[in-house]
């Protein structure tokens, strides 16, 4: 068979530069260190600044480096493993749940969690914000959406705003049967308003994963939950799954 036009294509300069700027990470640089300017490192290695940012972007995406505010760019410690429960049996806020409740308010969502809730358009729902810490440092912010009729007694409770409002519309939402969940994963960028809560810039990468809580054959409430990609590996399942270390000598166990 001949070659094909893809295998034919030659690597690009900046993943290249990925990959010896990974091995300068792991014999030159320890965690915390604030990486020398772009200025400087664009010299050093004989590229071009765009080429430069194109590759630090690369190694923030995979988890090798963070950028701080006032700070720069420092090597990122090895990620955390996060655990994304897995009970199909616990509603958010139930004894055992990590998160924080921060606030609550009575809205309308976007457009597409109306949809996936079954709401109309400008039907107000709940929304409890949520935010997550591991290790001492803020690694989630979740928005939760929960229509009214999920919490129908709401309205006898005497907590109109803030964390109060929030525990108690989950208190509420417990009353349901919950008949399941089903989630999904997908690599984004931190929007404004998360990337100030995680300590992070705009834009950073964030990983958005998306549950759905199923009860009495509908949608009773939806979560989008933003972690930080550059600082947690999520974990699945009872045992957390496989351990990646990174070092000079790379080996999974």
């Amino acid at each position: 068979m001949g070659t094909t036009q893809l295998e034919s294509v030659p690597e690009p300069k900046y993943w290249h530069l990925k990959t010896v700027l990974s091995e300068a990470l792991d014999s030159e640089f320890s965690v915390g260190e604030i990486l020398p300017n772009e200025r400087d490192l664009a010299a050093r290695f004989g590229v071009a600044r765009a080429t430069l940012r194109q590759a630090l972007e690369q190694l923030e995406l995979e988890g090798r480096l963070q950028r701080r505010r006032g700070v720069g760019t420092t090597v990122a410690p090895p990620r955390m493993g996060v655990a994304v429960g897995t009970d199909q049996d616990a509603w958010p806020g139930a004894p055992e749940d990590a998160w924080q409740s921060v606030d609550c308010a009575l809205a309308a969502p976007p457009a597409a969690v109306a949809t996936a809730l079954e709401t109309g358009a400008d039907e107000p729902v709940h929304i409890v914000r949520r935010s997550r810490v591991f290790h001492g440092q803020p690694v989630a912010a979740e928005l939760l959406y929960i229509p009214a009729s999920s919490v129908p007694d709401l309205t006898a409770i005497d907590a109109p705003s803030g964390a109060a409002r929030a525990r108690a519309v989950l208190r509420e939402l417990q009353r349901l049967e919950l008949e399941g969940q089903d989630r999904a994963v997908e690599l984004g960028s931190a929007r404004a308003d998360d990337a100030k809560e995680l300590d992070r810039l705009p834009g950073a990468p964030v990983l958005v994963v998306t549950t759905r809580f199923l009860a009495e054959g509908r949608t009773a409430a939806l979560s989008v939950a933003t972690y930080r990609a550059d600082t947690c590996r999520l974990t699945f399942g009872d045992t957390g799954g496989v351990e990646i270390h990174h070092g000079p000598e790379r080996q999974a166990s």
